[in-house]
């Protein structure tokens, strides 16, 4: 049975030119190394160098040696896949997360199996249950809305990596992007512009990130001894919508504002729409700043000042830490610290 394990871990599919089979063996003598050690890298459990673990991927990459997934199964024991629930694959942060993982786990040779729970705990919970029958590996969790204590017994079952939490416990790692700091920046930078009624389109309050955001942006203006008026205030949905309805809620307020902090980029495209609607300028009349830094934000008109934060990033750290996780090597990962990009959608408070 050892034998023949060992020989079907080194089967693999045709090569890049559909002609040639690729075997393990000349993968082991392009990258420079033995067989058993390009078998040990692939699989996640080898205790190598970074220039040989890039040796062996690169020569994978030359030759197109495709791993046998089941092979490998048999070999070790795993399918080497990879469980992810996401809130909206349709979103583009969250596109840019997805991305950044399968663009870590391909070269390891781990499939994602992609699951969206919509921001629903009871869902959240069936594609943890689905994605465990399906015996994947591991488990990246972006931006939960299940409990502490349900994230912790999962991983109770394999690892798992969660984002936007700090847990800790057994088998589990979480990243957490700092966006209290993030929304302090940003509220701070409209109050440097000379702003004193900024408002605020919030995130779902349910979100830790959203609450993170709120405690931000009422510290600046503490700090800066401007009073809170809650009427600024506006609940969101993190989508172009909320955005869009939140502006045409304060303007039919009849409330006065020369700024509004919107706590993610696609409710600052809603809001930019609705300022355009109601015949107000962005920056001329009303200063705009959001959060995330997305692809698209750059393109606004104006382009939009915001925070950046590293989806793809986010993703590509979450996808190495829990295969990390599963080689039981403890993963140190970090997040950057928030960033303001300002751009053409902020400026100086007119008299």
């Amino acid at each position: 049975m050892k034998n023949y394990r060992k020989q079907a871990d080194a089967q693999a599919g045709p090569g890049a030119t559909g002609k040639t089979t690729v075997t393990l063996d000349m993968v082991a003598k392009l990258a420079g190394v033995s067989p058993s050690t390009v078998s040990r890298i692939l699989n996640g459990t080898a205790v190598v160098s970074d220039a040989k673990r890039q040796a062996v991927l690169e020569a994978t990459k030359t030759l197109g040696f495709v791993p046998n997934p089941l092979a490998r199964g048999l070999a070790g024991g795993r399918t080497f896949s990879i469980g992810v629930v996401t809130q909206a694959i349709d979103s583009p942060f969250y596109g840019a997360a997805l991305r950044g993982i399968e663009d870590e786990l391909d070269p390891a040779g781990y499939s994602p199996l992609f699951m969206s729970a919509h921001w629903d705990p009871a869902a959240e919970a069936r594609c943890l249950e689905v994605l465990h029958a399906r015996r994947v590996d591991g488990i990246v969790v972006l931006m939960p809305r299940l409990s502490d204590a349900a994230l912790t017994a999962c991983a109770q079952a394999l690892p798992v990596v969660v984002t936007g939490r700090n847990l800790q416990a057994e088998q589990l790692f979480s990243l957490n992007f700092d966006n209290f700091t993030g929304a302090l920046r940003a509220t701070e930078h409209l109050i440097d512009l000379g702003h004193t009624r900024i408002a605020f389109i919030a995130g779902d309050e349910e979100h830790p990130d959203a609450s993170e955001r709120m405690r931000g942006y009422r510290t600046a203006l503490h700090a800066a001894k401007l009073a809170f008026d809650p009427a600024l205030v506006v609940p969101g949905k993190y989508h172009e919508v909320s955005g869009l309805e939140a502006v045409n809620h304060l303007v039919a307020q009849g409330l006065q504002f020369t700024a509004i902090f919107a706590a993610n980029d696609q409710m600052a495209a809603g809001a930019a729409l609705g300022l355009f609607q109601h015949g107000l300028r962005v920056p001329d009349d009303v200063s705009l700043v959001g959060f995330d830094d997305l692809p698209t934000s750059v393109y606004a008109t104006p382009p939009l000042s915001t925070i950046h934060q590293p989806a793809y990033d986010l993703g590509r750290l979450a996808a190495a830490s829990i295969l990390q996780l599963i080689t039981g090597t403890a993963p140190t990962a970090e997040l950057p610290a928030p960033e303001l990009l300002v751009r053409g959608s902020s400026a100086q408070a007119r008299a």
